[in-house]
């Protein structure tokens, strides 16, 4: 093979080798660097765009998962109000009332002395109503401003390019015991009585204020049968809330997986690219340098 001072074919190569080194040790260091192999889009697009959109879903997630807290904390307040008015352990709420009112049929039993703790209960319970607020929220005791019915966010998913958000929905007429039209389950009247406005002071022991107190009775244990139906389904609703909460966790660690198994780098394997990147970069200049010093040795024919 000829020599030539004005064109070094085996310096060329040798730098070509070079370049192509350092372009790849640069990649490997990248990579190492943040982790990514897959980090801008000029990497992988496909791959990047998918990680992108996936990221935007587990975004979305992150946001039903935190409405979902906050909606598991409205309706735990509004199911430890439901069962505090029920009563359920017999000394305060509707099971007391009911057994007060069973009491008073007592032929004799001084039913003033009754009527002042039936009116302790009665202002208990829609005490505890318009206590079970929480962000501003009351579905036991409502308003004209409180809507018909309310959603609670429970899933998102995206199939293609459209987003999908699911949603629980509860009606208010269902868990409503005190309305500003008296229609809730405590002050709905029945001839000018409800449970909230009760009074069995002026009772005498005849068969018609007997009638009236059998009246008062029916009407309690009416509204402890719609009570209890309205907790048990905020009970219901508690779970769902909480087996969709478990289930938007795992799927967001789900979605992180896949995320990374599209751009993550493995570590193990660019280590061990990166020594025999730097050992091919070492070699390279060697050579290189050998390539270089090849012209050199053309000035001794001219000593």
């Amino acid at each position: 093979m000829s020599s030539s001072l004005l064109t070094n074919s085996t310096a060329m190569t040798a730098l070509q080798t070079l370049r192509t080194t350092s372009a790849a040790l640069s990649t490997t260091q990248n990579r190492i660097s943040t982790g990514m192999r897959v980090a801008t889009a000029s990497d992988n697009a496909a791959y990047w765009s998918i990680a992108t959109s996936m990221r935007a879903d587990n975004a979305a997630l992150s946001a039903v998962s935190d409405s979902l807290g906050l909606s598991a904390a409205t309706v735990d307040t509004e199911y430890t109000a439901l069962t505090s008015v029920l009563g359920s352990d017999g000394n305060s709420g509707l099971t007391k009332l009911q057994s007060l009112l069973v009491e008073a049929k007592t032929a004799g039993i001084d039913r003033s002395k009754i009527q002042s703790e039936v009116t302790q209960i009665q202002a208990d319970m829609k005490n505890t109503a318009s206590s079970a607020t929480f962000n501003g929220v009351n579905w036991l005791s409502t308003t004209t401003a409180t809507p018909a019915t309310f959603d609670l966010v429970s899933s998102y998913s995206r199939v293609g390019s459209t987003p999908t958000t699911a949603s629980i929905t509860l009606t208010m007429s269902n868990y409503s015991l005190y309305t500003s039209s008296q229609g809730g389950f405590l002050d709905t009247a029945t001839s000018g009585v409800s449970v909230d406005n009760m009074d069995i002071s002026s009772l005498t022991d005849s068969t018609t204020d007997m009638a009236t107190l059998d009246t008062y009775i029916s009407a309690v244990t009416a509204a402890i049968n719609s009570v209890s139906s309205a907790a048990a389904d905020l009970g219901a609703v508690k779970n769902r809330i909480s087996n969709n909460t478990e289930f938007v966790k795992t799927l967001m660690d789900s979605v992180t997986r896949g995320i990374g198994q599209l751009v993550d780098a493995d570590m193990n394997a660019e280590s061990t690219r990166l020594s025999a990147l730097q050992t091919q970069q070492q070699l390279g200049i060697q050579a290189l340098s050998i390539a270089n010093n090849n012209s050199q040795s053309i000035l001794s024919l001219f000593r």
